[in-house]
């Protein structure tokens, strides 16, 4: 199609066309000849382009594909939710890797029989959190629920009791600084004595650790476990469980400044022990947010 113009006027960047039938178009002088003034004529031509029409309406295609095959046929996969460990007033859950595909995370929220926990993650790549302040002897269901950009996904859901006072299989101990003249014979007695009660230790603070054994303040594993607000005793504390067959009030045997803030808040075997707040026995149960040095 060739169409015939008239040219009215030329602006900075716009044309005025005037058609045979006195029509008025607005056309980008940037297309029109150089030296084209008011009064020329022109001529344009205008026809379709079927081969280009079908190329972009084959890549437009080829792109919906694409976005289809990444964005659209593989949604999140709900987490696994397991029980990492458990103490007479704690439970530390742990969960399987989020498989988030091509969402994106908004929140991850644990529930404790159906309420959520105010929840304060180390990290999100250490995947696991510690809910603390649990009545003892009594089961909780648990679950995690995760928000994404493409929806709302729910974890298994578990049962787990708590322990009772005379169950010693949920401590966790690690070892801090010692006084120099303490000889190893002492560290194998306490793991012995561990291993009697059927409890686990480990050489550095790790999540499931619920009691730092020490002589003397200072050291990494110092620095931890006053920073995550676990309890730094001394060793007598363990072999008292032991002799008594069940767990010990540790108010006693904390290293001297070490929990002052645990130490003012309450007694009771269950306040002063297993739990990191002092209240625990008649706090509302909530997520004990370690923060991790290094990241779930």
């Amino acid at each position: 199609m060739l169409a015939r113009f008239t040219v009215g006027k030329v602006d900075a960047g716009m044309a005025i066309l005037l058609t045979e039938d006195n029509h008025l178009i607005e056309f980008p002088s940037l297309l029109l000849p150089a030296g084209v003034a008011a009064g020329a004529v022109v001529n344009i031509s205008v026809r379709r382009d079927p081969s280009a029409e079908s190329a972009e309406r084959r890549e437009f295609f080829e792109l919906q594909e694409r976005v289809l095959r990444e964005f659209g046929t593989a949604p999140p996969e709900p987490p696994h939710l397991q029980v990492r460990s458990t103490t007479q007033t704690s439970v530390t859950l742990s969960w399987t890797p989020l498989v988030l595909h091509a969402a994106d995370l908004r929140s991850l929220e644990v529930y404790r029989d159906g309420e959520r926990c105010h929840l304060n993650f180390p990290a999100l790549e250490s995947r696991w959190a510690k809910v603390t302040g649990l009545e003892v002897d009594r089961e909780y269901e648990f679950f995690l629920r995760m928000r994404t950009s493409a929806g709302t996904f729910e974890s298994n859901r578990l049962r787990t009791r708590t322990h009772t006072l005379d169950n010693l299989t949920g401590i966790h101990v690690s070892f801090g600084p010692r006084e120099q003249q303490e000889q190893q014979d002492a560290i194998d007695a306490i793991k012995e004595c561990l291993d009697r009660i059927g409890a686990r230790w480990s050489d550095s603070v790790t999540a499931d650790t619920t009691h730092l054994l020490a002589r003397r303040q200072g050291g990494t594993s110092y620095e931890a476990a006053t920073r995550w607000n676990i309890p730094v005793v001394k060793p007598e504390w363990l072999f008292v469980c032991e002799q008594k067959g069940r767990l010990q009030p540790a108010g006693t045997y904390y290293l001297r400044g070490s929990m002052t803030g645990a130490m003012s808040g309450g007694s009771g075997a269950i306040n002063t022990n297993m739990s990191v707040d002092a209240n625990a026995a008649n706090a509302s149960p909530s997520v004990n947010g370690l923060r991790s040095p290094t990241a779930i």
